[in-house]
């Protein structure tokens, strides 16, 4: 059985970061293909940001394979969550705490007129 030559591979580029429109052209420089599960209409879309990829940046694959690009955290992953209400809340002072208006100042240390 001869031995064929082995296809040189293709550097999956780093896509995570950039528009749609410019992680398509940057695949397409690499002779690979993007797909979006998570957009219907990625042909259409350009300025949404790819936030995650697979294959990972660096792996070598074969010319013409497909990568996978999401423009949106799946559940639980990444973002910042819902911050309020805060349970329970913070605890009692800073600007509810009002403090006692101050009486006469020597007073205390005993020379007030009496």
């Amino acid at each position: 059985m001869p031995i064929t030559p082995k296809t040189p591979e293709v550097c999956v580029p780093h896509l995570v970061g950039l528009m749609a429109v410019d992680a398509r052209e940057t695949a397409r420089a690499r002779g690979l293909f993007l797909n979006a599960p998570d957009r219907p209409d990625f042909h259409r879309t350009v300025v949404d940001h790819v936030v995650r990829q697979y294959p990972q940046p660096g792996a070598e694959v074969p010319p013409d394979s497909m990568v996978y690009v999401w423009f949106d955290f799946g559940e639980g992953e990444g973002g910042g969550g819902v911050r309020e209400p805060r349970v329970p809340r913070p605890p009692a002072g800073g600007l509810r705490r009002e403090l006692e208006q101050p009486g006469d100042p020597y007073a205390v240390a005993g020379f007030g007129s009496s």
